[in-house]
């Protein structure tokens, strides 16, 4: 068994530019943590946005410069669960779901426990479910929400018992809409060199702007409006279903009569 193990081992090469970036991505959500733990929120929020923007560089610098690898996948999988479930659920928790006490340790963990569930879940499921949807929040959007709604009430000093019960709502949501069935749009059909209408460039025109101008509440709000659509064309269509099957139902019924 010890010699299959070696034999893998050397069948999964490690490449080194993938392998930082990733690396890179971990070490910012262990700033995180560690900021979060001196009560710095604000730079705590912004590890986590750099660790967001590593995630989504070292997959395409693999498969740009051809160096996938097994290795980089768990690796991947490893530096995400640091990142985007430990940091965000130690964040939170030291913001202000301490003040709950025993429920405030067990929200922040059930957000870490279903961060890896979710990131368990992907692993097993790729190349089986539709890639132009996610099963679940993906891990990244979730850390965004979590931490993103810590560094707002940090950053505008809303630091009050009301904030902190919605930021207790807000992490258990995003913890729970991780390991849920609700397909999130996964941006992997778009292409950029495809054309587009005038309109488009003017719409990305006002977001920069808006981006320059609020870039906090922009991002956040991105997430959010997600979030929310996600959940919103969920409902629809367990909605539809169930109109279709009544009307079959109903044309069976007839049909019998």
């Amino acid at each position: 068994m010890a010699y299959s193990n070696t034999q893998r081992a050397k069948g999964s090469p490690i490449y080194l530019v993938p392998s930082m970036i990733t690396l890179s991505s971990m070490f910012c959500g262990f700033y995180a943590m560690v900021q979060s733990i001196g009560g710095d929120f604000y730079h705590a929020g912004l590890a986590i946005l750099f660790s967001m923007i590593l995630d989504s560089l070292d997959g395409r610098v693999a498969r740009m410069t051809h160096t996938s690898s097994p290795f980089g996948a768990e690796l991947d999988s490893l530096a995400d669960m640091v990142a985007f479930g430990a940091a965000p659920a130690m964040i939170v928790f030291n913001w202000g779901l301490h003040s709950f006490g025993k429920l405030g340790w067990l929200v922040s963990f059930v957000y870490c426990a279903c961060a890896g569930l979710r990131l368990a879940r992907f692993n097993v499921m790729i190349g089986v479910t539709d890639k132009k949807f996610f099963q679940g929040m993906p891990s990244p959007s979730a850390a965004a929400l979590v931490v993103g709604y810590v560094y707002l009430c940090a950053e505008y000093h809303l630091h009050n018992s009301i904030m902190i019960q919605l930021g207790l709502i807000v992490t258990l949501i995003a913890g729970l809409s991780m390991v849920s069935n609700v397909k999130f749009y996964s941006f992997k059909e778009i292409h950029f060199h495809q054309t587009a209408p005038f309109r488009a460039l003017l719409l990305f025109l006002g977001f920069m702007i808006l981006l320059f101008y609020y870039p906090e509440l922009v991002i956040y709000g991105f997430f959010a409006f997600y979030t929310i659509v996600s959940y919103a064309c969920w409902i629809f269509r367990i909605g539809y279903r169930k109109n279709v099957n009544n009307q079959s139902n109903e044309l069976s019924a007839d049909s019998k009569e």
